[in-house]
């Protein structure tokens, strides 16, 4: 690579652009404005250690600030924290930041809503207009060898300088004012070898951590913290595995450094080291020299992939003339001994070609690891056997032999998972050593990974200094791709011959096409504490829920929707540069979105388990997060301002005409209504096709014309049944309160979800309208909303009435329930955030203001084909849920009801049923 491509970074300071944050600046202050700081005394904190104090963490801003500061009120300003691990071979760094770059302001005021008081319980109106972040995690590693590289990483950063921990000094926060200096955890041998010298580079004092205290502190908090941190890996594929929390422990972690130690481990703080062997990393690094002109580790695990260990191995059938062993149930492919050929063949040494030899070595160790591994957890009756060191580096031979060792010793009863972050589990554990760092009280559904802009080339690592702003990214990218440096999907190998280890035939993964090194690494991306996310508490089976509907496990699935999603790039692009005036800085940022995006999809064509477990959901909020990361942060904006107005102009008559039907005939233009409405779906391509043949108001007329029962899925009856009741039989009582999760702007919302949620309001239930908390396409959001819900209550008493009890027309006077002039209260309508930023949404990590007010509801309304379709669509909740889509996409149509384009899906299901279900 060239050099002024080599010298640009891969690791962005400001690539996890948030909006809500404040921007960096040299004196490390916040910018506040003229607001005050919130109440409340600093803790006491230790003169040594930094300190991580999330208490208190609350929106802070003016009222028309439409991207709030977020304030850690009890926290010194702009802290950085960093803990290191440095091996022999690999230095690994955990740091954690509050700041990211401040986006471009919206055109789009946002104001702060107030709680208002209803019949006993408070309220909420809006409480934030983003998701509140309290900083996020980055994992980055060199090689030691490359020490200087480190060093002038952490300087560049400014990890160690007084102004990046706060304006009171960093003394004051990671050192002491003694001639000690600063002090920072570290492990690892070279946190002894190197400390003199990061002295004097840094002047910081290094603090040795017991290194396999550290390896379970951070093993323990990734398999909390972390989703899908935990796979198997067997025959080339790689599964995740879900592990509850209270079924973690005990569980064996096998450290494969340059020795091994197993370690069993039976809660946090609570470990013994059960045994070893000198046999590991070291062993298969140090032979692989003298046997083959290897320089490094990684070269000597890509020569195996080459290799034939059958040339170099004794097998059984070597001994018993190509035949099985079959009375003690060895086969002939069984490796008898290992290196066992050179010293009966008539070779000479320099006649072995070196990827046999390096195989041959690989799996000697990796089998002699699995098997003492599998014989400690049987000893110990433990389940569970993680693998981490750097002798695993993500290569999946080495994974697959140790799979197939503890497959083949435990005869199936025990698998060997990984860990995506296993390099790193020493750096996080120093990190977590820190007296207060508080972020081990925080659970799977607090953290949120991304992968910014350098995630689909650099895998964690880092070329050259830190890209500082937006410009020095784009610029990367355009010097990136111009040096034709592409992602290409894997190139099939040539197979080796029949292979296998002492007691073993050879690996089924073998036959497969295995890909190199580099290829199967899984991807570290910048993980995200939200403090502010809990999971939905309705779902009916939270331990087996999975949002996506769609499997994208099936190659040709997952080729189709990255084909979707490649194809919708351009209009993408178009649409997200004319949203920012059509300029120079617009088109080059649009270019080097869509190139960044397309890398994303590229390594995921290369490695669909790079990011953790996929689906569609995954696919689109990358996308998203994508777009910001350029600054697009509302690509659609002046799209949906032109809908809302037309779809407003038309909604009195509208009303008028829903208000001339009888009960009966009003609930089915309602529900035909929303599902007509949502054919409004700038993320489909037929929609788009559609938009340029007519205006919106042609648009959904013809779709209301066309809406005939049955539908494809039709459970209207048995909706209608629970609204209002069999003949003959007591009508049933009103919903409490229903959660309307809307989908687009324009008709979907106006004149589709809105009359539906008048009429909930008319029949005295509470209706809560859950929208996007960051743009999605399209899809209208929470800061919009208040403004629409305001336009269209001045054309309907009981919107108005609802709304200003519900807090959303705080400049309203308010209604008093008792009034002559209103003599039936009107219950409130609000509008709460989902916390996401998706189409879709998962309900294992949701706004706490949602949580909040779900837990009183008893009916839950999914509109759009991303929250009731792409997910959700098999989720069962614990009270009456209906799901409402109109499918605009064939092969979703094909694939889940058995339908066409613009078939409709009506599915409701009874929360009493599912109470009744067995479980």
């Amino acid at each position: 690579m060239a050099d002024d491509l080599a010298r640009s970074s891969l690791v962005d300071a400001g690539s996890d652009t948030v909006a809500g944050l404040p921007e960096n600046n040299s004196t490390g202050e916040n910018n506040m404005g003229n607001n005050e700081q919130p109440l409340g005394a600093p803790i006491q904190r230790s003169p040594s250690r930094p300190q991580l104090d999330l208490s208190g963490a609350a929106i802070h801003g003016s009222m028309e600030d439409c991207h709030p500061t977020i304030l850690l009120p009890n926290q010194s300003d702009d802290i950085l924290h960093f803990a290191i691990d440095i091996g022999g071979s690999l230095i690994k760094l955990v740091y954690f930041s509050r700041h990211a770059e401040s986006p471009k302001k919206s055109a789009t005021p946002v104001k702060t809503y107030v709680w208002k008081q209803w019949g006993e319980g408070i309220l909420p109106g809006i409480h934030s207009a983003f998701p509140v972040l309290g900083g996020r995690l980055h994992f980055v590693k060199f090689e030691t060898s490359k020490l200087n590289d480190c060093l002038e990483f952490i300087e560049s950063k400014k990890l160690h300088c007084c102004h990046a921990f706060g304006q009171d000094g960093y003394a004051t926060q990671v050192g002491d004012t003694s001639d000690e200096g600063p002090i920072i955890k570290a492990t690892g041998g070279g946190a002894f070898k190197y400390a003199d010298l990061f002295k004097e580079r840094l002047g910081v004092t290094l603090d040795k951590e017991d290194e396999m205290g550290c390896l379970v502190a951070g093993a323990n908090f990734l398999l909390k913290a972390i989703r899908d941190e935990a796979f198997t890996h067997m025959e080339g594929q790689k599964q995740f595995v879900q592990i509850e929390l209270n079924e973690l422990f005990p569980y064996l972690l096998v450290n494969i450094g340059s020795g091994v130690s197993m370690i069993k481990v039976d809660g946090d703080g609570k470990f013994q080291r059960i045994s070893g062997t000198n046999l590991g990393g070291g062993t298969f690094w140090g032979l692989g020299r003298l046997l083959t002109r290897c320089k490094n580790f990684d070269e000597i695990l890509e020569l195996s992939q080459q290799g034939d260990n059958s040339t170099v191995d004794m097998l059984v059938g070597d001994i018993y003339g190509g035949l099985d062993y079959s009375k003690i149930g060895l086969s002939s492919s069984t490796i008898a001994s290992s290196f066992g050929k050179a010293i009966t063949g008539n070779k000479e040494l320099s006649d072995y070609k070196q990827e046999d030899i390096a195989l041959s070595l690989l799996r000697m160790i990796s089998y002699n690891i699995g098997q003492i591994a599998y014989l400690n957890a049987l000893r110990y009756h433990i389940k569970r056997i993680f693998f981490g060191g750097f002798f695993i580096r993500g290569h999946a031979y080495t994974m697959d032999t140790i799979s197939f060792a503890i497959g083949f010793w435990s005869k199936g009863q025990a698998e060997a998972m990984f860990l995506r972050h296993e390099g790193f589990l020493g750096a996080l554990g120093a990190f977590l050593s820190y007296d207060k760092h508080g972020l081990a009280n925080f659970t799977a559904h607090h953290f949120v990974e991304r992968f910014p802009m350098g995630a689909p080339y650099a895998r964690g690592e880092i070329h050259g200094p830190v890209i500082r702003d937006l410009n020095e990214k784009i610029t990367w990218m355009e010097k990136f791709v111009q040096k034709g440096i592409e992602i290409t999907a894997p190139v099939p190998m040539a197979l080796p011959g029949t292979t296998g280890v002492a007691g073993f035939d050879r690996p089924l993964g073998r036959s497969g096409s295995l890909r190199s090194d580099a290829s199967a690494t899984l991807n570290v991306g910048v993980l995200h504490l939200v403090p502010s996310l809990e999971p939905f508490p309705l779902i009916a089976d939270p331990k087996g829920y999975e949002p996506n509907t769609i499997d994208l496990s099936d190659h040709e699935e997952r080729e189709y929707w990255f084909n979707i999603l490649s194809d919708h790039l351009p209009s993408l692009v178009e649409t997200a540069v004319a949203s920012e005036g059509g300029t120079d800085n617009a088109k080059r940022r649009g270019d080097a979105f869509a190139k960044a995006f397309r890398a994303h999809l590229a390594r995921l064509r290369e490695e669909p388990a790079a990011y953790g477990k996929l689906g569609l959901a995954n696919l689109f909020e990358l996308r998203e997060e994508c777009l910001r990361e350029f600054h697009f942060m509302d690509a659609y904006r002046a799209i949906k301002q032109r809908e809302n107005e037309a779809s407003l102009a038309v909604l009195p008559d509208l009303l008028l005409e829903l208000d001339s039907m009888d009960d009966s005939a009003r609930l089915l233009a309602l529900i035909e209504g929303v599902l007509a409405a949502n054919i409004f779906d700038w993320g489909s391509t037929a929609c788009v096709e559609l938009y340029q043949r007519g205006t919106i108001i042609e648009i959904y007329r013809m779709s209301r014309d066309k809406m005939r029962r049955p539908w494809q899925v039709d459970d209207f009856d048995a909706f209608q049944d629970r609204w209002m009741g069999r003949e003959g039989e007591d009508p049933p009582k009103p919903y409490k309160r229903a959660l309307l999760f809307v989908d687009n702007s324009g008709a979907d919302i106006v004149l589709g979800m809105l009359p539906l949620a008048r009429e909930l309001l008319r029949h005295g239930t509470e209706v809560v309208l859950v929208a996007n908390s960051l743009p999605a396409i399209n899809d209208i959001t929470v800061t919009e909303l208040p403004s629409i819900v305001a336009a269209a209550a001045k054309h309907c008493d009981i919107l108005r009435k609802a709304a200003e009890i519900g807090g959303l027309l705080v400049d309203a006077v308010a209604i008093d329930s008792e009034s002559p002039k209103d003599p039936l209260p009107v219950p409130p309508l609000m509008v709460v955030e989902n916390g996401c930023g998706s189409p879709c949404i998962d309900f294992r990590q949701i706004s706490s203001e949602l949580a909040a007010v779900a837990k009183d509801a008893d009916l839950i309304v999914l509109e759009g084909m991303g929250r009731a379709l792409h997910t959700n669509f098999k989720t069962a909740f614990k009270c009456d849920s209906l799901k409402l889509a109109m499918i605009k996409n064939q092969h979703l149509a094909e694939k889940l009801v058995n339908g066409a384009i613009y078939d409709c899906v009506c599915q409701y299901e009874s929360g009493q049923l599912v109470k009744n279900l067995p479980r």
